[in-house]
């Protein structure tokens, strides 16, 4: 994001403030954080945790809507969201609103799971596949990691930079829970996508994997960030 002291910047989908209070240090005491969320528990959460943190003079948290947020084309210094695309139907929508409430030459940092490159080891395949499609399908953008660089593009944004976060885990455990893979299968059953046997033999796989301490899983995100250009769309567009 390029910080600097005084900065104005947007977290966008900011949850409980996990990311917002520390961005305050960053920004100094003559600069502003504003956290946006449409989930207004969160918002009231992440006001709280900013009052505890002793930074809610500058860190504020809004309950907006990301896809008609109430600022002023080209008044923050820059923005950022973070695994926000794969929970909207319209993630085009949200980066335009991120692009045009950014000033030019501002940077918007934008980071999101591509759900598809979920990979568990294991020698039931097919099973794996149906399973890995229908839980990426579950999501409103489940594909949204691999589509940044595209959306940055078609947005006229410059300087693009793109970075790749592999993530593994040896923990079996651990990664049912990380992945929702109960829920997943539970839905995956009733679907007709697999069947109770089906299930019951990737179980029977995975936990012979775990018991024998060879389990292994992995997942990819994608970081994109950006400048704004002066002649992006909706520069000219005021709220």
């Amino acid at each position: 994001m390029h910080l600097q002291t005084g900065y104005q910047i947007v977290d966008l989908g900011c949850g409980p403030g996990t990311d917002t209070i520390p961005l305050a240090e960053f920004i100094g005491t003559t600069g502003k954080v504003i956290g946006v969320d449409i989930d207004n528990q969160m918002i009231i959460t992440a006001n709280k945790n900013a009052k505890e943190a002793g930074v809610a003079d500058r860190v504020i948290h809004k309950h907006y809507d990301a896809m008609s947020l109430p600022f002023d084309s080209d008044c923050f210094d820059a923005c950022r969201t973070e695994r926000l695309f794969q929970h909207v139907l319209n993630p085009e929508k949200v980066l335009t609103e991120l692009v045009r409430i950014t000033r030019p030459g501002g940077w918007i940092v934008a980071a999101d799971t591509d759900h598809s490159t979920l990979s568990i080891d294991n020698s039931v395949i097919d099973i794996e596949w149906r399973l890995r499609r229908f839980r990426t399908d579950k999501f409103k953008g489940g594909y949204a990691g691999r589509q940044l660089y595209r959306l940055y593009k078609q947005q006229n944004i410059s300087d693009i930079i793109v970075e790749i976060f592999p993530f593994f885990s040896t923990d079996y455990a651990l990664t049912r829970y990380f992945t929702l893979l109960d829920e997943a299968e539970r839905e995956a059953i009733v679907a007709g996508i697999i069947t109770k046997e089906e299930l019951q033999h990737w179980h029977t796989n995975l936990e012979k994997a775990d018991e024998e301490g060879v389990f292994f899983s992995s997942f990819t995100m994608i970081m994109v960030a950006g400048r704004k250009n002066s002649l992006s769309p909706n520069t000219e567009t005021q709220r």
